[in-house]
């Protein structure tokens, strides 16, 4: 019997940690902070990373195993049950400052790890079912559009400056957030209207996805609001942008100052394991639905979470994703970390060429 899935169920911490963050009172309420962002990168800084690969064999078996897909749909009944508690308690519970910023920055941490995350992976499936519990998850961020902007758009221009969420060489991270965030959102719609031309279909249309999914956020705001006041309405929007820019974060450090090559024709290269930066930290992978072996869901966007690949040509981090995203938010230290890896990275790429 293969149990090797279990691993994955460890990703239900964060939102037990996040309902008992929501429950307490103090700061106990920073819980789920403490785990993501002191916990995880203290243990990715002490544990080596782990750069083994599937055999051939085992990857096929594993690649068609049900219960894989199975874990990523229990995360959406879990998402809504922790957001429903959310907006039920936050308006009536006497918090103080302190505790009510722990409580909306634990459900924030939710919505972009498990929401957003596993919504990018079912987005990348194909079956109606798996896009409507992708577009599900990412209504828990009000972030819909994502997409459509990182399917249709970001794996087409990745790494190059045609893509809103590839950043750039000497790019703060605090400005790459308010760029991809206004820029992926005009480009979705963009997207979005060139589909509707090539079938003459008005903009101006339900057909229009991206206006669909306006009404359905607009709605679905208020619907909390009725039901529940402004307090909890107020704190679930303010949750959904911690979990977006979680979301604009994770795109900063995946691509941070990498290019692709154009060609003569005014084509890109295809996009390679090197175009992406990837980290084998284990509970990194674990926590995250291995999101951050990114080079080769770059490389192969098909290739489902529990095969994705180590590439010996992918540019490595030199730690786990939470401390990364701690690193980014100091510029100076980040820029002489990662300039100094990208440097000796053009330097091999000079050699070999």
């Amino acid at each position: 019997m293969n149990i090797r899935f279990l691993k994955y169920a460890i990703v239900f911490i964060i939102p037990i940690v996040a309902f008992y963050s929501i429950t307490s009172s103090g700061w106990w309420t920073f819980s789920t902070a403490i785990l993501v962002y002191l916990l995880l990168p203290l243990f990715e800084f002490i544990f080596k990373p782990d750069q083994k690969n599937l055999e051939k064999a085992e990857e096929e078996l594993i690649a068609t195993d049900k219960v894989y897909d199975y874990l990523l749909y229990l995360v959406v009944p879990v998402q809504y049950a922790l957001l429903f508690y959310f907006v039920s308690v936050i308006g009536v519970i006497e918090s103080t400052a302190v505790e009510m910023t722990g409580r909306i920055l634990s459900m924030g941490i939710t919505c972009g790890a498990l929401g957003i995350n596993v919504a990018h992976e079912l987005g990348h499936r194909k079956g109606k079912f798996e896009q409507f519990l992708a577009k599900s998850l990412l209504l828990t961020s009000l972030y819909m559009h994502f997409n459509i902007e990182h399917n249709r758009g970001h794996h087409k221009n990745v790494s190059t400056h045609d893509d809103p969420s590839s950043a750039r060489r000497g790019e703060w991270v605090f400005f790459f957030w308010i760029r991809s965030i206004v820029m992926g959102y005009i480009s979705s719609w963009k997207i979005e209207s060139e589909r509707l031309k090539k079938i003459s279909v008005s903009t101006i249309s339900l057909q229009n996805e991206m206006l669909r999914f306006q009404i359905i956020q607009v709605a679905f705001v208020g619907l909390i609001y009725f039901s529940f006041g402004l307090i909890p309405m107020l704190s679930f929007m303010a949750a959904a942008l911690i979990g977006i820019i979680q979301l604009e974060t994770v795109n900063y450090i995946e691509h941070y100052g990498l290019s692709r090559t154009q060609k003569e024709s005014g084509q890109y290269e295809r996009v390679q394991p090197w175009h992406s930066w990837n980290s084998n930290h284990t509970l990194g992978r674990l926590f995250l639905f291995e999101l951050s072996r990114h080079s080769d869901h770059h490389f192969l966007a098909s290739r489902k979470y529990q095969i994705l690949r180590h590439h010996d040509q992918s540019p490595q981090m030199p730690t786990g994703y939470p401390g990364m995203m701690l690193l980014s938010m100091v510029p100076p230290i980040w820029f002489i970390v990662m300039h100094k890896k990208i440097a000796r990275i053009e330097s091999l790429s000079i050699k070999q060429n």
